[in-house]
């Protein structure tokens, strides 16, 4: 997840509408790469600050063991003997035999030897869980830092989807009205033409009549338009359960904007509707194309049933609800809305999964 992030391609210049429109699909999917990786690392940063609260918890734990344990070598110190606080010197020059003297100072260094290490493994702990939560705290950062990095990407790419839309509009107007100019030219000339052409055939007139009557009792025949009759849509496989929630849901969301990193109600990315739609179903995903195609179970495509996963591109950087019939719903890319497409509108298909 941390591995750098590929170099975006510099902005171009289009020379015409259709230049334009190519680079406007271009970069739209580039964004949908790059909110699928804003989406892991989204996913990521929020384990992180888990795990980073968690060792500070820890922390404050092995302090509070440290002060128990003091409190505890305090009352052992305390507690010896008599309850007095006695120390090698006092054991010699207290005890009344050279045994008792040795069982004192004996004594004295296995109280010793127990606070010690009853205060050595506290303060170990508490350098351990400092450790971890210096260790958490730096995750966290490079988290943040990668988050912040492809929101910059993104940033970067829906200004350059915005500038390819714009030149698109303005080449358009442009090719318009050149191609209007050039009708126009194209109308002058052949008026001159037939003026000229009129002129000539003036000291024929007669055989100019006859041709011009000729011509008018001739009308072209125009072929009556044969609109093709839409096929039926064929009735599409019903699914049950979790996946029959799921479709009916990311069904309901169509016409919906593409808005990445979205996951509803009013805008979903790829990865966002699919959540979405099968947390109405109960099922928890993350919000992200890559996780969500390695869930469930591989199927194929002969036998990809309504809620089956798909998944495009490697790595993973788009998905979809298959919804039968070849069709599946998706947030296709920025500009666009919610909407049921071919399965192969995307291209090569990576994977096909199916939950539960």
């Amino acid at each position: 997840m941390l591995a750098p992030l590929p170099a975006l391609a510099a902005p171009e210049q289009p020379t015409t509408s259709q230049e334009a429109a190519a680079l406007v699909a271009a970069r739209g999917h580039d964004l949908e790469v790059v909110t699928e990786q804003f989406n892991d690392a989204r996913e990521a940063l929020t384990t992180k600050q888990a795990e980073a609260e968690q060792a500070r918890q820890q922390v404050q734990v092995a302090e509070a063991a440290v002060g128990t344990a003091r409190d505890q070598v305090r009352q052992v110190a305390r507690s010896a003997y008599t309850g007095d606080q006695l120390s090698t010197l006092q054991a010699m020059l207290s005890s009344t035999s050279a045994d008792e003297m040795l069982d004192r100072v004996g004594t004295l260094g296995t109280i010793a030897d127990h606070n010690n290490e009853v205060l050595g493994a506290a303060q170990d702990a508490t350098e351990q869980a400092d450790a971890a939560e210096a260790a958490a705290t730096r995750a966290t950062a490079d988290a943040q830092e990668l988050v912040d990095q492809v929101a910059a990407q993104q940033a970067d790419l829906n200004t350059q989807v915005a500038e390819y839309k714009a030149a698109y509009d303005r080449l358009s107007a442009e090719e318009k009205a050149r191609a209007e100019a050039e009708a126009a030219a194209a109308a002058r000339a052949a008026a001159a033409d037939a003026a000229a052409r009129a002129s000539q055939a003036a000291s024929r007139a007669e055989r100019t009549q006859s041709s011009t009557a000729s011509s008018s009792s001739s009308a072209g025949s125009s072929s009556p338009s044969t609109a093709a009759a839409a096929a039926p849509a064929a009735a599409v496989p019903a699914a049950g359960g979790a996946a029959a929630t799921a479709v009916s849901t990311a069904l309901a969301q169509q016409g919906k904007p593409y808005v990445w990193a979205a996951a509803g109600p009013g805008s979903f990315d790829c990865s966002g509707l699919v959540q979405y739609a099968y947390a109405a179903a109960g099922i928890s995903l993350p919000h992200s194309s890559g996780a969500q195609a390695g869930m469930g179970t591989a199927v194929t495509r002969a036998q990809l049933q309504p809620g089956d996963l798909i998944a495009f591109y490697s790595p993973v950087s788009h998905i979809g609800i298959y919804i039968g019939n070849g069709q599946m719903v998706h947030a296709p890319t920025s500009g666009d809305v919610v909407k049921v497409a071919s399965i192969d509108v995307m291209g090569s298909i990576t994977a096909m999964r199916r939950l539960g």
